[in-house]
């Protein structure tokens, strides 16, 4: 019997481990591991979505912040949405991240969550939350940030986004958002050959915090490229 696609999904956040090289002061947070409770609220999100066998347009992200998928396991997704708009409590922490909601904004004039997640699904390259050690505190990072970095978590990063289109992926075009995040991922598909088509559209937290004005605009941007077929 051929899995789900959020049986395979589950699978494949439950299998996720990084055990490669990384610099000095860059450290990997699996929200798996550190949290029980992510694991719950991840599985209970994918069967509620995507218990089913639907072909699915890709959303390629950077890798997830320390207060959204980091610590859900859904992308884009903070608890404040998870909770509100999926309907899925979380009771270990209460996180607020600022691409969640420009996410959600996308979604709810997609036509909703049921609607938005059986047409896309949304992940990165490097599926797990990337810290950096800075004046003695730990912030976010990308895996582009650091030349050596990138190079250390290349190989995992093609291997994961191979991953990813077994699942029922539409490869004939993808969405990457973020330029710089294209750029990279260019470079991922010119040596794997994963991808036809990139798409690029502007990064959520680039919107919120730079585009708030234009905001609109670039909501009916994603939803008219996301459902151009």
């Amino acid at each position: 019997m051929t899995k789900t696609f959020a049986e395979e999904v589950v699978e494949f956040n439950r299998n996720l481990h990084y055990s490669g090289n990384l610099p000095d002061d860059f450290q990997v947070l699996n929200p798996y591991l550190d949290n029980p409770e992510t694991m719950i609220v991840m599985e209970r999100f994918y069967h509620k979505y995507y218990n089913d066998f639907n072909n699915r347009k890709f959303l390629i992200g950077i890798n997830p912040s320390r207060h959204g998928a980091g610590v859900t396991g859904v992308p884009f997704t903070d608890t404040k949405r998870l909770e509100s708009v999926c309907g899925i409590k979380m009771e270990s922490a209460h996180t607020h991240e600022v691409s969640s909601i420009f996410m959600y904004d996308v979604i709810e004039q997609y036509g909703g969550a049921e609607n938005f997640y059986q047409d896309v699904y949304i992940n990165s390259p490097f599926p797990l939350a990337i810290v950096r050690k800075s004046k003695g505190s730990w912030i976010n990072a990308n895996y582009y940030d650091d030349k050596e970095l990138f190079s250390d978590v290349k190989n995992f990063m093609i291997d994961c986004l191979k991953k990813h289109i077994i699942l029922n992926i539409d490869i004939s075009e993808v969405f990457v958002l973020g330029k710089k995040n294209a750029d990279f991922i260019s470079k991922l598909n010119n040596q794997a050959n994963l991808f036809e088509k990139m798409t690029v559209l502007e990064h959520p937290r680039y919107i919120q915090q730079y585009k708030s004005k234009e905001k609109q605009w670039y909501i009916d941007k994603y939803i008219v490229k996301i459902k151009t077929p």
